[in-house]
């Protein structure tokens, strides 16, 4: 069966607005005819991809497989185009994943300021993405969170990074400067595993209503700040490793510019 791609785009943007009404908006469609073509869509594929209630849109668990496939295919596309574009103009173009929190601003304004003549970007590994925009090609550098699939590829450790426990704001424990693991001993942690997130929006949005708590790096709370939710430091909780992240065979002296230059600046 061939994938409508039309018709994938419609049911990614209700997939990431859980609400039919405001992804009809972004597509520009009437809201009736989005309805429709997500239910042909499902006839299509003959698996029911939403839960549709009154007030709410739902992912099933087909749904939120096919939301995540759905992202790798027009990351794929995206990317497929714009090396096509460059191609035909000539462009030379460096590319730098990273994970959410995580910032290679300073190092890529020093590489650009030693290859003016390179274009640079930056591409989000989003939430459980973790090397991917590296396997897909949109990027040929990562600045990554461990864990990931480090097969193929070189690794270099940059940092330890803090974990936090996140909280609604209301929570009793916000009251504390700092925890420990054991503070948290009998507190309901949000199942990670049972409960698939697609998103750090949708993490976090579960945290703020109330269905656990959870263990986050600290600069990923930092970047998702709300008034709703609070973050507490715990001090024996182990902490996250940083890494750069590029393909074992990649000898392009670009990257390993780079990664000279990001190493002396992220380990300051």
């Amino acid at each position: 069966m061939d994938l409508d791609l039309r018709k994938l785009r419609y049911f990614a943007a209700v997939a990431e607005h859980r609400h039919f009404g405001r992804a009809a908006d972004k597509l520009f469609i009437a809201q009736p005819v989005l309805s429709r073509q997500i239910k042909a869509f499902e006839h299509e594929l003959d698996c029911e991809l939403l839960v549709r209630t009154t007030r709410s849109v739902e992912l099933t668990a087909a749904g939120e497989q096919l939301y995540r496939e759905a992202q790798r295919i027009f990351d794929t596309v995206d990317t497929a185009v714009r090396r096509v574009q460059d191609a035909d103009l000539g462009v030379r173009r460096l590319v730098v994943a990273f994970s959410t929190g995580l910032h290679v601003s300073e190092a890529i304004r020093e590489f650009s300021r030693r290859h003016p003549a390179v274009e640079t970007d930056v591409v989000p590994a989003r939430w459980r993405e973790g090397d991917a925009p590296l396997r897909d090609g949109r990027a040929r550098i990562g600045y990554l969170r461990r864990p990931f699939d480090e097969s193929g590829m070189r690794v270099i450790p940059v940092d330890i990074e803090p974990r936090v426990v996140c909280m609604p704001a209301a929570h009793p424990l916000a009251a504390r400067t700092e925890l420990t693991m054991a503070d948290l001993d009998t507190e309901p942690m949000l199942d990670i595993a049972k409960r698939k997130t697609t998103s750090l929006e949708e993490k976090f949005e579960l945290v703020a209503s109330g269905h656990g708590l959870v263990l986050v790096p600290v600069s990923v709370a930092r970047a998702y700040v709300r008034p709703d939710l609070a973050h507490r430091a715990v001090t024996d909780a182990p902490g996250t490793e940083t890494c750069l992240v590029v393909a074992a065979d990649n000898r392009d002296k670009l990257v390993s510019e780079f990664l000279d230059i990001a190493l002396a600046m992220l380990r300051r």
